[in-house]
């Protein structure tokens, strides 16, 4: 199975404490590593994942709120030193544009490589990113300032060589891909060989639903129905059910039922308030929907 991983680097909100950095993600698929959110701590976090920057290419911004992008320039600064030459992609909201060319041209001056801003409109659903190994769509999130999370979607895979039935028919390697794409075998004595019989099914495509900072929106359930792993705020245990309504955030139990309404496979709790009890938050949130799991520093958590 293709690697597809997230590294969890900052999962905490609002300010950094002695337990958590602010959010902070890189996502690995195929070995290409996308960065999701970038707060304060990013490069140091970075260190310690034992990721190099310049393994990054883009940057996908949810929204512009300091724990989750204070850390951009940072970032770029020291790309810059370290004599990145390859472009590096920023996907964020389109008021960030103008703030990120001043930053660049008074922090970073002479940068030998390019940093290619993409506007995104955080109000629809709609593909972004595209490439041979996955497609990353916009989740429309309700905020206090125009924020969306996003959806990694695997590409499908080709099927799996049966090594035994190459072996016995002594099919070149050099053959092996026609097979994958559905070429049958004809043996030098005429016979056809079934292209079923020769390879085993494709593993299913893999789906990452990363909803950052929002309200409880029961219709983020449609956009990632069957997802694979979901990462979705949960600022408040239940007690705070007000202060998540009046700030925009949602509640662990909140996260947890749109984990449910969506039939995901694994729910991954973050962006935890610093007076949060995270345990009192996974209970409650298990109570609704037991695949749930709390961020951690350092976490990699596989999607599968």
């Amino acid at each position: 199975m293709e690697t597809f991983k997230v590294h969890i680097l900052g999962c905490g909100s609002a300010t950094p404490t002695l337990r958590h950095y602010c959010s902070t993600q890189v996502v690995d698929i195929r070995g290409k590593l996308f960065m999701v959110d970038c707060a304060e701590g990013a490069q140091r976090l970075l260190l310690e994942a034992k990721i190099s920057h310049n393994r990054i290419n883009t940057v996908f911004l949810s929204h512009l709120h300091g724990d989750h992008c204070f850390g951009l320039i940072g970032l770029i600064c020291t790309m810059g030193m370290t004599g990145r030459t390859a472009p590096l992609h920023v996907y964020a909201p389109s008021e960030l544009e103008e703030i990120l060319d001043k930053l660049v041209d008074f922090f970073a001056a002479g940068l030998e490589f390019n940093v290619t801003f993409h506007p995104v409109d955080t109000t629809k659903s709609m593909v972004i990113y595209d490439d041979k190994s996955l497609s990353v769509t916009t989740i429309p999130l309700n905020h206090r300032v125009p924020c969306c999370g996003f959806l990694f979607s695997e590409k499908p895979t080709l099927p799996h060589i049966r090594r035994e039935m190459i072996d016995f028919y002594q099919i070149p390697y050099s053959q092996i891909n026609n097979i994958k794409c559905g070429q049958d075998w004809i043996t030098d004595e005429g016979e056809v060989i079934p292209n079923e019989r020769l390879v085993t099914p494709a593993d299913p495509p893999r789906t990452y639903a990363y909803c950052s900072d929002t309200k409880f929106m029961p219709q983020l359930a449609q956009l990632i129905d069957g997802v694979n792993l979901l990462y979705h705020e949960s600022t408040y245990t239940d007690d705070k059910f007000e202060n998540a309504a009046k700030y925009h955030h949602c509640t662990g139990s909140q996260a947890a039922t749109i984990a449910k309404m969506a039939h995901a496979k694994k729910l991954l709790l973050g962006h935890f308030s610093a007076s949060t009890n995270e345990q009192t938050l996974l209970q409650q949130a298990q109570a609704v929907f037991k695949h749930t799991i709390l961020a951690k520093e350092g976490m990699i958590v596989d999607v599968r």
